[in-house]
């Protein structure tokens, strides 16, 4: 069985390669014409990192990115709400990475070009459109540098093409933009000082404005600095989303750094990180409403393109490896390839469509905001703020949603306790 893919991100080159491993002939193609380590941090939870490791890339991970050992939560006043001990130190068999997102693109590039073949992933191939016929799908894609139109026949077409997927908008011509609930980004990469052990995740502030930071480079961390990942998320109000020319535009200090001048944590200075940064992007935060299906007999959706969601919890990178995963387990089965690609959409869109509904609600940062809300000058006893039941049941409820509680985690490895402590494993 021959399977095209559009899109080689982080979710279209994950399914590549579980698909090649499975047995499957691949064909990957990317409108971008040269792939290069563009953008900023991002984290993969443990869950994915199982995924990764088992195609041999944690070597290359733990080379490159950070260990996340802990993801803490704090008020705008630097006062700790939760901290929570991630991958390994949460007791799982495998780490949580905290990496440069062009790092891990090119990570799984050339882990790809070594799997499928560097004849195998295409690039400056745009989707133009796909028609099913029989037993096959015929996708036409634009030739970046000839303009010229190409057809490419496979048995079937995942659309991995992310938010502004044009596999999407063919299969739903009518939907319209990416939904913005006003609240821009800005982000940046600064260097500077190691805090709160050098490999500690932090989500500060509340809803309507937030700062999120993690070191993303283990090649600093040696030389004693850090590579911080920074985000500033800022409340504009309800309104039409930003024009699409305007995303990842540079950002301008005046606009949102006044908004932190006051935020002095001691253990970190955010001001002076922010305008440290070497440059800064700015862009909206947006998701797309839950689809009723991605598969539509042998054509199907992954990633961004089947669920972009907005970034609370970590989840979009790794919602998209867990799809690539899933996809090839449900090929495997060799029935029906389109009876295949539902049974995936099965499984993957109601946790991915139910994690897209809880991230407008905030998600697990609702605890935040319920501090901010209960206690804005700050607090000197958090149990009579929020108590720890409530706090507790906040975040078991969102690690199950999410995928990312211990239990689910093995049993999706086909791990039990028990096996794991007669390996000796935590």
């Amino acid at each position: 069985m021959k399977i095209a893919i559009a899109g080689a991100g982080i979710g279209g080159l994950t399914a590549a390669m579980c698909l090649k491993r499975a047995g499957f002939a691949v064909e990957v193609f990317e409108a971008v014409n040269d792939p290069r380590p563009l953008g900023v941090g991002i984290n993969i939870q443990a869950g994915a990192v199982r995924v990764l490791s088992s195609l041999g890339l944690e070597p290359a991970l733990a080379a490159s990115g950070i260990e996340t050992r802990e993801l803490r939560y704090a008020s705008r006043h630097g006062q700790t709400i939760w901290a929570d001990p991630r991958g390994r130190h949460a007791g799982l068999p495998w780490p949580q990475f905290s990496i440069h997102r062009g790092q891990l693109q090119m990570i799984l590039l050339d882990a790809a070009r070594g799997m499928l073949g560097e004849d195998r992933i295409g690039f400056g191939h745009r989707v133009a459109g796909f028609e099913q016929k029989g037993a096959k799908v015929v996708t036409h894609f634009v030739d970046r540098e000839s303009a010229s139109v190409a057809p490419a026949e496979a048995d079937l077409l995942i659309g991995a093409d992310g938010i502004h997927s044009a596999v999407r908008a063919q299969l739903y011509p009518n939907e319209g933009p990416p939904k913005w609930q006003g609240i821009l980004m800005w982000r940046g990469v600064t260097v500077g000082k190691p805090f709160l052990g050098g490999n500690t995740m932090v989500q500060a502030g509340h809803h309507t404005q937030k700062f999120v930071c993690y070191p993303i480079s283990r090649a600093h961390a040696e030389r004693g600095e850090a590579l911080i990942n920074w985000i500033c998320d800022l409340y504009m109000g309800e309104g039409t989303t930003p024009p699409r020319e305007d995303w990842n535009r540079p950002g301008k200090l005046a606009d949102f750094l006044p908004r932190y001048e006051g935020w002095q944590f001691g253990w970190l200075d955010v001001p002076e990180v922010i305008r440290s940064a070497h440059a800064i992007y700015e862009f909206p935060m947006v998701d797309r409403d839950p689809l009723p299906r991605w598969s539509h007999d042998r054509v199907t959706l992954l990633g961004d393109a089947a669920h972009p969601m907005y970034p609370i919890g970590s989840n979009g990178a790794s919602q998209a490896i867990l799809d690539g995963e899933a996809i090839a387990q449900e090929l495997l089965t060799g029935d029906d390839p389109a009876l295949a690609l539902q049974r995936y959409e099965q499984r993957r869109l109601p946790p991915t469509a139910a994690i897209v509904q809880s991230n407008r609600k905030k998600g697990i940062d609702i605890m935040l905001d319920i501090v901010e809300q209960r206690a804005p000058q700050g607090f000197s006893d958090l149990q009579s703020v929020l108590p720890t039941d409530e706090l507790e049941r906040i975040v078991a409820d969102y690690k199950k949603l999410a995928i990312q509680d211990r239990e689910t985690l093995l049993e999706m490895a086909g791990l039990k306790m028990a096996g794991l402590e007669m390996a000796g494993l935590p």
